[in-house]
């Protein structure tokens, strides 16, 4: 099988139909376009997530957070605590411990979230550092989902392939140099590091009361949009030319030529929203300093992204593209 993901059509077969038991306290299961499962603890929803980063081995620790915590905010929770597990092969060394955990520490700082327990484990199972991270949230009850309906905005917040432009330009520094990309571009693209927290987007539109989010991670929007396709039980359709994207990202995707709308980018919040709610998240995220792009709309079915007049339908994602490089 391609390195990354299981391919959403395999996952549903072999692994989430396999879950047969349930339990009457549990109000969102695993599905395809899911964030996140929710939990009904009486008073409060406890809303669970779990993530492992494999593509990259630089700022391991903040990426983890960011990551799990990002699903948290994407179900519409605070984010409060979280597990790490770190598995290192034996030419680990106890600084690159030390800082791992002193980079994840500095994350759950920015985003008020505690670990408050794990595993760390050396193991010959593993030729590099495999970091997972379950993280914890709750929010108050209330409509787990809204349902999506034709003519919703589709909506993303900041820009595409952010944390695959942070990974790419920390590991494949020389290359880029190379292609021309000079220093100050590639010190931004390692800077989206401290931009992949969608927490206070995700907090912002709960309130609101928005119709869906979806954190954008492997796959890309392309992967995201098809995913959150899946979910709402609608197509839709992507103006691929409005889809933000840097120009550094731009630089580095060609560089290695690959398709930035398919390369992972956390930082990223899918947003699907009533036309008449738009206004509000824009002024709210825009106050708040988060750039937020309306990118297409809920239609029909099937996904579309037009460019140019023309329109292509999406289909499944693929293997991410940061595994092109990485």
């Amino acid at each position: 099988m391609e390195i990354g993901k299981l391919p959403n059509k395999i996952l549903e077969d072999i692994v989430i139909s396999t879950i047969k038991n349930r339990r009457d306290e549990v109000v969102e299961r695993s599905a395809i376009g899911k964030d996140c499962a929710i939990v009904d603890y009486g008073d409060k929803y406890c809303v669970l997530s779990s993530d492992p980063i494999t593509g990259a081995e630089k700022n391991l620790g903040k990426i983890a957070v960011y990551v799990a915590s990002n699903d948290i905010a994407a179900g519409g929770a605070e984010p409060i605590a979280l597990l790490i597990t770190i598995l290192a092969p034996p030419t680990t060394g106890q600084d690159t411990i030390k800082k791992i955990m002193s980079d994840a520490n500095e994350a759950c700082c920015r985003l008020n979230v505690e670990i408050v327990g794990g595993h760390t484990e050396i193991t010959n199972a593993v030729n590099r550092i495999v970091l997972s991270m379950t993280a914890v949230g709750i929010k108050d009850k209330g409509p787990i989902q809204l349902p999506a309906e034709k003519g919703n905005f589709v909506l993303m917040t900041k820009y595409a392939g952010m944390e695959g432009s942070a990974i790419i330009a920390e590991e494949k520094e020389k290359k880029l140099l190379q292609c021309g990309i000079s220093q100050v571009d590639l010190n931004t693209a390692k800077n989206y590091i401290d931009s992949l927290s969608v927490v206070k987007e995700g907090m912002i539109c709960s309130q609101i009361g928005i119709k869906y989010m979806h954190d954008i991670t492997e796959g890309g929007i392309e992967g995201a949009v098809w995913e959150a396709s899946m979910a709402i039980g609608f197509g839709i359709r992507v103006n691929e030319d409005s889809i933000p994207v840097s120009n550094v990202t731009r630089k580095i995707c060609n560089c290695f030529s690959i398709n930035h709308n398919r390369l992972i980018s956390s930082g990223s919040m899918l947003i699907i929203c009533h036309p008449d709610k738009y206004d509000r998240i824009k002024d709210e995220l825009t106050s708040n300093h988060i750039l937020v792009t309306k990118i297409g709309e809920v239609t029909g079915r099937d996904v579309y992204f037009e460019n140019a007049g023309r329109s292509r339908q999406i289909d499944e994602p693929a293997s991410d593209e940061l595994y092109k490089v990485i």
